[in-house]
């Protein structure tokens, strides 16, 4: 079999190379189905721009070259098992994995999907455990008001786990005409730039934009928590921290996925949030997320297209040939 992978030979360019079965310490051969684009962190690594000091923390399982270029990254890859222990054989399983159509893995690498879980839902267990990780660190409580700014993925999953909240109202404050329009579509209030609600509890901002956390900061309620959500690599953030930030006693408080709430660590680590997240996506609603699938050669005309800001849907699910 011929193992073939997504790499990012620069800056500028993508390219589907030969790719890594080599690595023989797994016990699994898995035969990919999908994976999905996180298209905010891996437009930053096609570029280059990850920041040397985050090397370390920005690897992911599997990954080969550096962030220097080139590298192949990526990090949500559903596949089924083809070559592995008895109990292993033909489950469909998820794993943090680079864009691949063959991948040799660790068992304990691998999460089996639940039987009533779709395998293209699947590949949203990623992202959605960055979601689940924001609502947890936010203390959203029933009945609270809410913004979520940038309905991209990540802020369209944790609007949509927060509707699972009693009584929480959600609004969505998001520029991009298309992604507006499906934040309305599925029955979140949205708005694009005047809007007279001010006071909500809690924001959550997933934009990466300067512009998208002044809109978080600015439409926060006295003593309300701005969740911030966005990865910005080397990029500055200009805010302007006048008018009632100081006075109101705003909080803005970073969110990440890569580490677990400190007030969970007596009960949860990451294998359980993993299998709390699997439960999550046995709700069918999280399918109207998919709006782009590509195949898995067209995988470097997508990030052509994302490197030039020419990209506008809010998934990029990858369909690998059966």
């Amino acid at each position: 079999m011929n193992s073939i992978a997504l790499w990012h030979t620069s800056g500028h360019a993508s390219q589907i190379l030969p790719g890594g079965l080599e690595w023989t310490g797994g016990d699994l051969m898995l035969k990919t189905r999908y994976s999905l684009v996180s298209l905010g962190t891996e437009l930053l690594v096609a570029r280059g721009a990850v920041p040397l000091e985050l090397w370390e923390d920005m690897r992911v399982p599997y990954m080969e070259g550096n962030f220097a270029l080139p590298v192949k990254y990526g990090y949500s890859l559903v596949a089924q098992v083809i070559e592995g222990p008895e109990e292993w054989k033909s489950k469909w399983v998820h794993v943090m994995h680079p864009h691949q159509n063959w991948c040799r893995v660790d068992h304990k690498d691998c999460t089996v999907i639940p039987e009533d879980i779709p395998p293209r839902r699947a590949t949203l267990a990623s992202n959605l455990e960055t979601a689940l990780t924001a609502v947890w660190d936010s203390g959203v409580s029933a009945g609270d008001r809410v913004l979520v700014v940038g309905f991209g993925l990540v802020g369209a999953l944790t609007a949509m786990l927060l509707r699972q909240f009693p009584g929480v109202e959600i609004d969505v404050a998001e520029i991009n005409p298309l992604r507006k329009a499906k934040a309305a579509a599925l029955g979140f209030g949205a708005f694009d730039t005047y809007h007279s609600l001010r006071g909500y509890d809690v924001t959550f901002h997933a934009t990466a934009t300067g512009q998208g956390l002044q809109t978080a900061i600015d439409f926060a309620g006295p003593e309300a928590r701005i969740m911030e959500l966005s990865w910005y690599g080397e990029h500055p953030v200009n805010v302007h921290l006048g008018a009632g930030f100081h006075s109101q006693r705003k909080q803005i408080l970073s969110t990440q996925v890569g580490v677990i709430p400190h007030f969970k660590h007596p009960r949860w680590n990451k294998e359980r949030r993993k299998e709390a997240v699997m439960r999550l996506l046995a709700w069918e609603g999280y399918d109207a997320l998919f709006d782009h699938t590509v195949s898995f050669n067209e995988l470097p005309s997508v990030f052509e297209r994302l490197r030039a800001g020419e990209y506008q849907d809010l998934t990029c699910l990858v369909d690998y040939p059966e």
